[in-house]
Order: C-alpha cells, then structure tokens, then sequence
C-alpha cells in the first residue's frame, strides 16, 4: 500500500536535515542541553502543528521560532529568579515569628549600631556598600556612582576597610 499523505514524510525530512542545527542554536542560545532537547521537541511540534506557508522559507522559520522560543524560555527563568531572590530577601528581612523578644531587642540594636557606623562614613563609601550588599553587581555599582567598573573592587575595599575601623574605634570606647 503507497502512501498518499506525503505531508509526514515530508515532516521526517525536515526534522531530519534541520534538527541538528537547531538543536544547536539552542544549546549555544541556552547553554543548558536539557533545556534545548525540550525546546527543539517544540519547535519542531509548532512546525508540525503549523508549517510555514512556503516550504522553502522552513529554514528561516525554524530560526525565528527556536530564536523566540529560547527568549522566552530565558525571560521565564529570569523571572523565576528574580522571585526567588525576593522570596529569599523578604525571608531574611522579615522578623522571624518564633523569635523571642530579646532576639529582637539585640537584632534592632544592632541594626542600630550599623545604622550609626554607616552613618559615620563618607557618603561615597556608605552607598559603595549599600549597595554592594543590596546585591548590586560591579557593574551595576560603577554605572550607578558613574566610576570605571575596574575601580569598584578597590573603593569597596576601602570602604569596607573604613568600616572595620569604624566599628573597632566605637568598640575601643566601649
């Protein structure tokens, strides 16, 4: 019995010639091989489900749709992160219920006494640290105080070197 519907071996022969390079582009777009196996799985089930409208422009489409596939992938996972990231930030910022009221007394002493020591730096060095431990990147940092990024490593060591002084020098007055 022959065949009539040419349309699944035609699909076989795409995936076939095509396969390899997408998966590629994927991997090279993701750098996670999982994550690109599962998004060519897709790709080539959206050509399945909706081939282009001309057969020879395959090649240009699957590039489109692996291209948006892959951002939007990345885009989620950034996301998820950035979630994850407040969920951790609101969990170690967030006064802990089973805490006992003396926990919270010498936590908000201390808070304080950092508050003070902050306070005591020059401002330059303050928000160097601010925003270090806010969980800016270097990079993030130097655009924000409009310095060369090379420079970051070494003011925030400065500033923390301040610091410590800082704190030792209010400990010596205990």
């Amino acid at each position: 019995m022959i065949n009539q519907d040419p349309a699944p071996d035609l699909f076989k022969d795409i995936f076939h010639k095509h396969y390899p390079s997408v998966l590629r582009k994927l991997i090279a777009l993701l750098r996670d091989k999982a994550a690109a196996e599962d998004l060519a799985q897709e790709v080539f089930l959206k050509l399945y489900k909706n081939p282009p409208e001309k057969p020879d422009a395959v090649g240009a489409w699957l590039h489109r749709v692996l291209t948006r596939s892959a951002y939007d992938y990345l885009d989620q996972k950034a996301r998820e992160r950035l979630l994850v990231q407040r969920q951790e930030r609101h969990m170690l910022t967030e006064p802990q219920s089973h805490q006992s009221g003396e926990h919270a007394v010498i936590k908000q002493d201390e808070e304080e006494q950092l508050q003070d020591w902050l306070s005591s730096l020059p401002d330059r060095d303050r928000e160097l640290l601010l925003l270090r431990y806010s969980g800016y990147s270097y990079s993030e940092i130097a655009q924000e105080l409009k310095v060369q990024q090379p420079q970051v490593g070494m003011l925030l060591k400065r500033a923390s070197e301040r610091l410590r002084k800082q704190v030792i020098k209010n400990e010596n007055q205990w």
